[in-house]
């Protein structure tokens, strides 16, 4: 019975988690499209990477008319903290196989916050089904709606859509940044770096060079 209850409790949460968050996918459409990706190009992105935070990173560098290689590569550094997520979940789901592939697709914020607030393993691993389904299928039907929606109104940024991105992006750190002291400085030297590069780098590379604080502070960690 008690097993059960967990598991029924690692549904709901997983569920919650994954359509509150996957909601916030119309505004990356919307944010992609001002950028100047297409509908197909936009839910493609949200398909293969399925990554809020580089999604939305890429798509503002893109947008400010950086260079698609250092937008990817800045999207990258700071998607490296899935392969930490990884580390951690990968004794706890207990994975084998071609289904490895997937799971590591599955392997966000999200899902890992849920997984590890479980109080069993088998909760934790449904936790991990659920919010995993829930939030990818979410995501990107609302990244379609959104893209679709912002192309059918002519010139987004004539609407004031492209503020969209950059305050999504906001809304999706701010949570974190307000619960972490070591966050919030990591956040104030990457924005130093991007303020003091801006005048004279190209777009797209200042956000490249903001993550170098989060590079560092992770290879600190895995030093210990």
């Amino acid at each position: 019975m008690e097993q059960t209850t967990h598991r029924s409790g690692a549904v709901r949460d997983g569920l919650g988690v994954g359509v509150a968050v996957g909601l916030s996918g119309v505004a990356f459409g919307a944010a992609a499209i001002t950028a100047g990706l297409s509908v197909p190009q936009a839910c493609v992105l949200s398909l293969l990477t399925f990554t809020g935070a580089s999604q939305f990173a890429l798509t503002g560098a893109v947008g400010a008319g950086g260079d698609l290689v250092a937008a990817t590569l800045g999207a990258l550094l700071l998607g490296g903290r899935n392969t930490l997520y990884g580390l951690r979940l990968a004794d706890l789901l207990r994975v084998r196989g071609p289904r490895r592939l997937l799971a590591a697709h599955g392997v966000i914020d999200e899902t890992t916050a849920v997984t590890l607030a479980q109080p069993t393993e088998e909760a934790a691993r449904t936790g991990f089904t659920t919010t995993f389904a829930s939030l990818y299928v979410t995501w990107n039907l609302t990244t379609l709606a959104g893209a679709y929606g912002a192309s059918s109104l002519g010139d987004p940024g004539t609407l004031g859509l492209d503020v969209v991105g950059p305050a999504a992006f906001l809304a999706i750190l701010w949570p974190r940044l307000a619960s972490s002291a070591q966050l919030r400085w990591l956040a104030a030297a990457g924005a130093a770096i991007a303020l003091c590069a801006t005048p004279f780098l190209p777009p797209g590379l200042p956000v490249l060079l903001s993550a170098l604080p989060v590079v560092a502070a992770v290879l600190v960690v895995m030093a210990r």
